[in-house]
This record gives C-alpha cells, sequence and structure tokens, in this order.
C-alpha cells in the first residue's frame, strides 16, 4: 500500500515539475492588465448574474493570474450554452459579449435564419503560448484571450472552426464575418491560415503590442466582403442563371451604292467592299514664266517740320524709320 501511495506521490510531483517547467518564470506581470481590470471594474462594464459569478482573485502560477476573475456558464443574458464552462478576466468578457451582440448572433441570422445557442470556446489556461514550453505566457494565462471551437444554432446545426472554414458557402461567409467582426474588437485575431496552431479554432485576445495597445494583429488576410450592415439580403446560394434565348431576327442592312464623294456610283454588280475612287485632282497651277511685276511701294507722307522741342536736338520724324536708324524695341 505505501508503495501504491509513494509512486502516486512520485507522479504528482512529476506532473508539478512539468507544469514549472512550461511556466516563464523569469516573465512579469506587465501594469497595465491590473490598470485595464480596474477601469473595466469601474465602468461596470460586466454585471454578476446567475450565469456570470465573481470568484476569488487567481494569483499564480508564476505571473499567471487576475484580480477579479469571472466564471461563466452562459453569455447573452442566458441565451447562449457555453459547453464548457469560461473563466475571463473583465476586460475579455466585457469585449466576448459585445462581439457576440453586434457580429455572432447577426451573423448566424443573415446567414441561416436562426441564432446561435451554444458556445464551444476555452478560456483560462496557465500556459505558454501555442503550448510551447518555456515560450512567452499566453494571454489565457491572465484570462484575456478566448478561443472560439464551434457554435450550435437553434435548428441543431454545429458549425466547427475545423470544417466550417472552409465548409458550404454559407458556413464560410458566417465565419469569416464573425472573424473580421472580432478584428474591429480584438487586438489579437488568428484563424485558420494564420499558423499551424490555430488550424481548428479562432483565438482572439486583447494583448498589449505596442506601449499604447495601438497595434492590432488580424491573420489571415482575407479577400471576403462582409454583408453585416450591408442593407441588402444575402443569398446563401448562387442564383441560377436564367436560360440563353435566341437573339431576335434583325432586318438585312442594306449596304451604300451610293459613291460617298458622288463622282460615279458604283456599280450593282460591284463587289460591296469594293471602295469609291476618289475625285480626280484638279489640275495644277500653271507656273510663271517670267518674275511677277514688282509692285511700287505705297507713297508715306511725311509731316511738315515741327518747331524744335525742349530736351531734342532735332525734330521728331513722324514717318517711316530711314534705313540706318537702327531696330525698334
Amino acid at each position: 500500500m505505501w508503495r501504491g501511495v509513494s509512486l502516486l506521490s512520485a507522479l504528482a510531483l512529476f506532473g508539478a515539475g512539468l507544469t514549472a517547467c512550461s511556466i516563464n518564470h523569469f516573465e512579469r506581470r506587465e501594469p497595465w492588465r491590473d490598470q485595464a481590470e480596474q477601469v473595466c471594474l469601474a465602468k461596470k462594464l460586466v454585471e454578476p448574474t446567475e450565469f456570470v459569478t465573481p470568484v476569488a482573485a487567481m494569483d499564480g502560477p508564476g505571473p499567471c493570474g487576475m484580480q477579479q476573475p469571472f466564471r461563466v456558464t452562459r453569455l447573452g443574458g442566458g441565451s447562449v450554452v457555453l459547453k464548457q464552462r469560461m473563466t475571463l478576466g473583465c476586460p475579455a468578457l466585457a469585449e466576448a459579449e459585445a462581439w457576440l451582440a453586434d457580429t455572432i448572433q447577426p451573423a448566424a441570422n443573415l446567414y441561416f435564419g436562426v441564432p446561435v445557442v451554444e458556445i464551444n470556446a476555452g478560456s483560462y489556461s496557465c500556459r505558454g503560448r501555442n503550448n510551447q514550453p518555456g515560450a512567452k505566457l499566453s494571454e489565457h494565462g491572465f484570462g484575456n484571450a478566448v478561443d472560439l471551437m464551434s457554435v450550435k444554432l437553434a435548428d441543431g446545426h454545429v458549425i466547427t472552426v475545423k470544417g466550417g472554414w472552409r465548409g458550404t458557402e454559407a458556413e464560410q461567409g458566417f465565419l469569416r464575418e464573425i472573424f473580421l467582426g472580432a478584428c474591429q474588437r480584438f487586438t489579437t485575431v488568428l484563424a485558420p491560415g494564420s499558423n499551424v496552431f490555430h488550424y481548428d479554432h479562432i483565438h482572439v485576445d486583447l494583448a498589449r503590442h505596442d506601449p499604447r495597445g495601438l497595434r492590432r494583429i488580424c491573420q489571415p488576410l482575407i479577400k471576403f466582403t462582409p454583408q453585416l450592415g450591408a442593407g441588402v439580403e444575402r443569398p446563401l446560394s448562387r442564383p441560377v442563371p436564367p436560360p440563353r434565348q435566341p437573339a431576335a431576327p434583325q432586318a438585312p442592312v442594306e449596304i451604300e451604292e451610293d459613291d460617298p464623294y458622288g463622282v460615279a456610283p458604283m456599280s450593282k454588280a460591284a463587289s460591296p467592299t469594293q471602295v469609291a475612287r476618289a475625285p480626280a485632282r484638279p489640275p495644277a497651277a500653271t507656273a510663271y514664266t517670267s518674275a511677277p511685276p514688282v509692285r511700287p511701294a505705297p507713297h508715306v507722307a511725311t509731316a511738315a517740320p515741327a518747331e524744335a522741342t525742349e530736351g531734342y536736338d532735332e525734330p521728331l520724324q513722324l514717318g517711316a524709320p530711314s534705313p540706318g536708324t537702327g531696330p525698334i524695341y
């Protein structure tokens, strides 16, 4: 018996050692995390209900934890069941509720005509990013991230991120709508195609990627035009094009038979593509056999000499200047 107890104790210590090795103990908890929690709580962005319960502060292991965790069993005022209970801090929970209200539910009604009634998502977990030992701590370790894996609609249809990202047209449109909607609210959004670790879920968090918290990461880059807010209903499948009708019969086009230059009419037997003859060129002008007669220069009248004006040595010339007077400016 004591041998069995010793074996269990050894396994427990070994597991604790593995957990400790997977956490980066050299990492420190940034001050902005507690500040963000305090602001969220002061603004009462999260109100306790029978589905959202505040629990005791979580401190550790290492820098993991949060000042005021909330244990959540339902979202949307109780209308959406969580397949697994979530533990989140105030900022992430407030944004998750807003994401559900302004993007997820409207997208479900747009593409499927029914709301979401159940969500399968992950939350708090004190571990390194992408579960890599020694890596920088994940935002999950601070209750600041959510991993959305699937949703269930009111008609029983389940949409998984893994299968729906390249699933039917409606599933693809729905998941891309909520992906782009998340990019408007969270600072980090990673979906299938961003890296090998996010092939089956959409990861969202509120990490700060720069001192002011303005930089955002939204991957992968997709070519998609969101339909939410467009004001028009989007068809769930491509409409079948109408059958092509034969063109209506048209009257034969009469080919012009008159010479456009008005010189000589074309023969009816001539080819329609025959080009009309150009008009004959008029005879060239006769060249002069001798130089043309020189016309006499016009007579220029000159004014009578005027009296000398003060400041001039000689009277002003009112006629044409003589050839030797130089250029005129």
